[in-house]
């Protein structure tokens, strides 16, 4: 009897032993699986980049002098001409982000193809030819926008200058004239980026710039021919393109 109670307890044993391993190697097999990553684009960060696109132009000139040796304008008559062209340059700027909300600072310089001539015809058609041009533009604004992951929404405004020359030439005396001014002026516009990789981002900006207007000597050896002349203003549309400095990485879980 004693001999049966032993070989029943020794089965027992090696049953349970045998279950434990089995059961320890089911818990071996099936692991929970990681938590998902979810990666969220991060607007924050140095870029730099380049833009390109096309600008338009309204030159004002207007006669403040009572008198020169071209006589063809009395003071207060002047003329406004539109004119555009190619643009392009480069940017450079910083972008803090708080939940969806970006802001930033951004500095841009533009060469733009800018130019015109304008015939005076007030006393016959062989008189006074005035030639302008608008080539170096420069922005230093604020940029507030809305993010959508990818997606960025924002506004901008700020200081605007310009460089800008006004020339007078006159046949008829053989006498030309003419300076170059920095014109200064605000800007307001507006854009959308969209971030195709962690680094690379490409948008889309429009931009108003108005100026205010200087005094311009154009008479030559006269000293006498005068002009208030400005950019009225100067709207621009172009693509855009920048690379964005790493920044620390968001994740949601």
């Amino acid at each position: 009897m004693r001999n049966k109670l032993i070989a029943a307890f020794a089965c027992t044993t090696a049953l349970v032993s045998t279950g434990a391993a089995s059961a320890a190697d089911l818990g071996a097999r099936y692991t929970k699986a990681p938590a998902y990553v979810e990666p969220l684009f991060n607007w924050t960060g140095f870029y730099v980049g380049g833009h390109i696109g096309g600008a338009w132009t309204n030159e004002q000139f207007i006669n403040n002098g009572n008198f020169s040796t071209f006589g063809d304008l009395v003071p207060g008559q002047g003329f406004r001409q539109r004119n555009s062209g190619v643009m392009g340059g480069a940017q450079i700027g910083y972008n803090w982000q708080a939940n969806n909300y970006v802001f930033g600072m951004e500095g841009t310089i533009s060469g733009l193809d800018n130019q015109g001539s304008f015939r005076n015809t007030v006393f016959g058609p062989a008189n006074d030819v005035f030639s302008w041009r608008a080539n170096v533009l420069v922005t230093v604004v604020g940029r507030a926008g809305f993010a959508v992951q990818n997606n960025l929404f924002y506004i901008k405004g700020g200081y605007a200058g310009v460089n800008n020359r006004l020339s007078v030439t006159d046949p008829v005396v053989t006498t030309t004239g003419g300076q170059t001014h920095w014109a200064n002026g605000w800007t307001v516009g507006a854009g959308w980026e969209y971030g195709v990789t962690r680094n690379w981002i490409v948008g889309l900006e429009y931009n108003y710039a108005a100026f205010g207007s200087q005094t311009y000597q154009l008479g030559g050896l006269s000293g006498n021919y005068t002009f208030d002349a400005k950019p009225r203003d100067i709207q621009w549309a172009v693509v855009r393109a920048s690379y964005k400095f790493d920044a620390p990485v968001i994740a949601r879980y």
